[in-house]
């Protein structure tokens, strides 16, 4: 699939999101945010006022109530903006994907072993459990798992990969997606879902932002705002009458207006977070999208910023999957180098990645290079599944050098066949070799065993660095391989784990999670097999590749459409950032609060209580300008804050202390000195242009 990269301000979405701005000031839209509810209310309430001030019945002048109401609107559209922004974002993507489905039509079987023929249906007329055989040029109709065959599959329109991929009956890989293409051969495909259900229309159903559900902290979230603005609208609500009775007992002063208590009220109430809530979520989900992984929910993205033990298989994650070429050990009384020269000449007709890596590790040694086999009269000996061997013979004076390389029964037994010992010390690193999960392969020349080449399965360059990374943001690592102790050890060693799990099976590996669930810790696995669905299940967060089986994509809560297991690790930052994200705009919302709360008190009532005017810390002109000044403030600094919700706050591997004291002095500290400088720089300007 197509990574979709959209800029923040992207001229199409803004529009877009312009227009659904509008959209959502729909009542039954915002009684879905509490606290910009209030703020949507309070805009009513004094567009009322203002049209009762047309008239001449206004408690304060009509065109200081029609600039609240104008910015109140203002707050209320711009938090609808950022929040149709993100949805936009994930619109378009959800849009590109549509473009992926295209209606089929399927040879549907009567049987397995295609007697009775087949005959041509609509791919919507497939239900699951149908039979469907998919030819060489056919799209693949639906999602389904291969019966028979093999074939050669494109997947670039789902994974973005160009190279094929093959599927086959059996195995892990067994699960064709609806809209590939076979490339070769034929497949007997039974359909695993209904009309509807596929992968495909499950993405999209992710990626709608209307799919998308609050996650409990989130949720908790929100409750804590609604708190907050319960308690500041009591509050705003009681302060009426004290300010009637001041006026009246005092006979000096006058009472606080309606429209001045609703911007009070606007003012205190956290809406810069709650404005930005719902944009935070949608957000992370969008950027999950970008690093191609499909989650099923807010809450499975979220859980990801929550982990601390992360389990990882070692093959094609810790390791890279393909055994190579790591050492060269030399018999008795012959040089590394020679062994070298011999092994590469041994490997240069094998074609597999361990022969070509044998020859690769020669030159980077000793400088060994390609020889001129022309003039060495060369002629090969493939490798056999037989002979386990494989090597060269060379013309000599002496009659043809036979060069071999192979597994050590294999050799043993070539050389003994032309009369020759297998020699104790080379038996010794062989034995010793296979004891550290090692491949060992014997190199001889003739009937003299020249020495072993060691095959290792070479752990991957920078892993044990972003396992550090890990480490210090308090994340524990574990290895789950299915080597002996004494391999599992050395590799976990060598990659910088923190533990790992040795001859693992299914039920130890559900063990495993249930035993860390059980102190209360957040387990993500990766797997892509039907044996590891049920720790799949168990695990909070579940990324099944996609060229798994449908047991384990069904089993997981995140789709990884590249099937690459390392990008759990990406997972985790990315679920990270969305916890940051809202953890830091949060300090910056309360402490922005804190700070208008010096900017609008003292204004609010100070034609009740002159003596307040000593509070007027900021030097503003006039308690009309103070007020009006802070609620455009209170507007245009969830503008300002739009490209940090959508972009997220830079992530950065350190422990929870680290961040805390981060968070408080860039976010708590700059949304303390915002408001300060902000609302007086709108009051100056205010009072240069004359508007107050």
């Amino acid at each position: 699939m197509t990574r979709h990269s959209f800029s923040l301000w992207d001229p199409v979405l803004a529009a877009g999101a312009v227009k659904a701005a509008f959209i959502k000031l729909d009542p039954r839209v915002q009684w879905r945010n509490p606290v910009m509810f209030v703020v949507y209310v309070g805009s009513m309430l004094t567009t009322a006022l203002w049209l009762q001030a047309l008239f001449g019945e206004g408690e304060a002048p009509a065109g200081f109530i029609l600039a609240i109401t104008a910015w109140l609107w203002f707050t209320v559209l711009f938090a609808n903006f950022a929040e149709a922004m993100a949805e936009g974002r994930s619109k378009a993507q959800a849009a590109s994907l549509r473009g992926l489905k295209q209606s089929t039509t399927a040879r549907k079987l009567a049987r397995p072993d295609r007697a009775g023929g087949w005959r041509e249906v609509p791919s919507t007329d497939l239900r699951k459990g149908d039979l469907v055989l998919v030819q060489a040029g056919d799209l693949v109709p639906v999602d389904g798992e291969v019966l028979d065959g093999v074939a050669s599959v494109d997947e670039s329109a789902i994974t973005g990969e160009s190279a094929p991929v093959i599927r086959e009956s059996g195995g892990d890989f067994s699960a064709v997606t609806g809209g590939t293409r076979v490339l070769s051969d034929w497949l007997i495909v039974r359909v695993a879902v209904n009309p509807g259900e596929a992968f495909l229309d499950r993405m999209i159903a992710m990626v709608e932002n209307a799919k998308r559900q609050k996650t409990p902290n989130e949720i908790a979230l929100t409750i804590l705002l609604v708190a907050l603005t319960l308690v500041f609208l009591v509050v705003t609500v009681t302060l009426m009458p004290f300010s009637y009775y001041a006026v009246t007992s005092s006979g000096a002063g006058s009472v606080v207006s309606i429209t001045v208590l609703v911007s009070l009220l606007v003012c205190l109430i956290p809406t810069t977070i709650g404005g930005l809530l719902s944009a935070i979520g949608v957000a992370g989900m969008s950027r999950m999208m970008q690093a191609n992984v499909i989650a099923t929910s807010g809450r499975a993205v979220e859980a990801a910023g929550d982990v601390d033990v992360l389990l990882l298989d070692k093959t094609g994650t810790i390791t890279l999957g393909n055994r190579q070429a790591s050492a060269f050990v030399p018999a008795g009384g012959v040089t590394e180098q020679a062994l070298a020269d011999l092994a590469q000449l041994a490997s240069l007709a094998d074609e597999t990645p361990e022969g070509r890596s044998i020859a690769v590790l020669a030159k980077q040694r000793f400088n060994v290079r390609e020889r001129d086999m022309a003039s060495l009269s060369a002629t090969f000996v493939p490798f056999t599944a037989q002979t386990r061997m494989s090597g060269i013979n060379l013309a000599g004076e002496g009659g043809p050098r036979q060069i071999r390389k192979g597994s050590s029964q294999a050799v043993r037994q070539h050389i003994e066949a032309l009369g020759g010992t297998f020699p104790a010390d080379v038996q010794a690193a062989v034995d010793a070799a296979a004891r550290n999960g090692s491949t060992p392969l014997v190199v001889a020349d003739g009937r003299e065993v020249k020495g072993m080449v060691e095959l290792k399965d070479i752990v991957k360059g920078g892993i044990k660095e972003r396992f550090a990374e890990l480490r210090r943001m308090g994340i524990k690592t574990v290895m789950i391989t299915g080597d002996n102790r004494l391999t599992a050890a050395a590799i976990a060693a060598e990659a910088g784990v923190d533990d790992f799990l040795a001859e693992a099976t299914p039920e130890a590996k559900l063990k495993l999670i249930r035993d860390y669930q059980s102190e209360g810790r957040l387990v993500a696995m990766t797997g892509d097999g039907t044996n590891d669905a049920p720790a799949l299940a168990q695990a909070d967060v579940a990324v099944a590749m996609n060229t798994g089986t449908q047991a384990a994509k069904e089993a997981g809560n995140m789709v990884d459409l590249d099937s690459n297991p390392t990008k759990l690790l990406e997972i985790v930052e990315t679920g990270k950032q969305l916890l940051m994200t809202r953890g830091a705009l949060t300090t910056f919302s309360t402490a922005n609060d804190v700070a208008k709360f010096f900017a609008i008190i003292p204004a609010a009532f100070v034609a009740t209580y002159p003596q307040l005017s000593a509070l007027n810390v900021m030097g503003l002109a006039s308690p009309s300008s103070a007020i009006l000044s802070a609620v455009i403030f209170n507007a245009v600094i969830i503008v300002a804050l739009i490209p940090l919700a959508l972009r997220g706050v830079a992530y950065r591997a350190v422990g929870a202390n680290a961040l805390l004291r981060r968070n408080l002095l860039v976010y708590g500290l700059g949304g303390l000195i915002a408001p300060f400088v902000g609302i007086k720089l709108i009051d100056m300007a205010l009072v240069a242009l004359h508007l107050v």
